[in-house]
């Protein structure tokens, strides 16, 4: 398994491969100055503790089921993101990419990463929106960029910045090109064999001229791979529905 994650991590960097289309792994700028205690939900094999200052006190949570059997996680803490086995505002900063869609309440999540930072702490977070089904049966949603301002402003979550990931041309090409791979992967036999070479050929041809699309055509802000989030936690509590009788 070792031989086969390094193939596809290397050929990842190239058009041979059906993800190529969504480039290097993004890595918002605040984190590269973070400070204090950093949170990283859904950690994975922890790769973003590598862009993160050396002071920083880096805490890696994962959940077991996702975690162990999809990427070979290492973390700290094995839990549930909806319930963090965390003190209330004792962390300075939250990183959950690629989760939100994989928990069963999203909303909940949020508000769990709102009761653990401290005020005026910060979250990174993204979720895909264009994407295939994945890690089966653990992907339950997909939100739109209102979605996700709604479940923010629901925890008490400013949002600092929103942006989407890729230009419409690419998401739209990645989708092609997942669709020809995820095709042929769900054939066995002669058929998977002679299938192979024409669907390599036309993920090729498909990336080059999707790239070559999105560098001539103008973006179209309703189409995206995904959203990435800066979120701000208050320095003042939350109010609530004014004075109570």
């Amino acid at each position: 398994m070792g031989l086969l994650h390094e193939c596809a991590r290397i050929l990842r960097r190239t058009p041979i491969h059906p993800q190529w289309l969504l480039g290097k792994r993004q890595v918002p700028q605040g984190l590269t100055s973070a400070t204090g205690v950093i949170l990283d939900i859904g950690a994975a094999d922890r790769w973003i503790a590598a862009h993160l200052p050396k002071a920083v006190n880096y805490i890696a949570l994962d959940y077991p089921a996702t975690g162990n059997e999809f990427y070979d996680a290492r973390p700290d803490i094995f839990a549930d993101a909806c319930i963090l086995p965390i003190a209330d505002q004792c962390v300075d900063g939250v990183v959950c990419f690629e989760v939100i869609e994989h928990v069963p309440d999203p909303a909940l999540a949020l508000k769990e990463i709102a009761r653990v930072l401290r005020p005026g702490g910060r979250a990174w977070i993204s979720m895909p929106f264009l994407y295939p089904l994945h890690n089966e049966p653990f992907d339950f949603q997909r939100f739109t960029e209102f979605g996700l301002r709604r479940d923010a402003a629901r925890a008490s979550l400013e949002v600092v910045s929103l942006h989407r990931s890729g230009h419409a041309i690419r998401a739209a090409g990645l989708i092609m090109c997942l669709a020809i791979a995820g095709g042929v992967d769900a054939k066995k036999g002669v058929l998977k064999i002679l299938l192979l070479p024409i669907a390599l050929l036309a993920i090729v041809l498909t990336n080059a001229v999707t790239w070559l699309m999105s560098q001539l055509w103008p973006d179209w802000k309703n189409i995206a791979t995904g959203h990435f989030l800066e979120l701000r936690k208050g320095t003042e509590p939350a109010t609530g529905d004014g004075p109570k009788t």
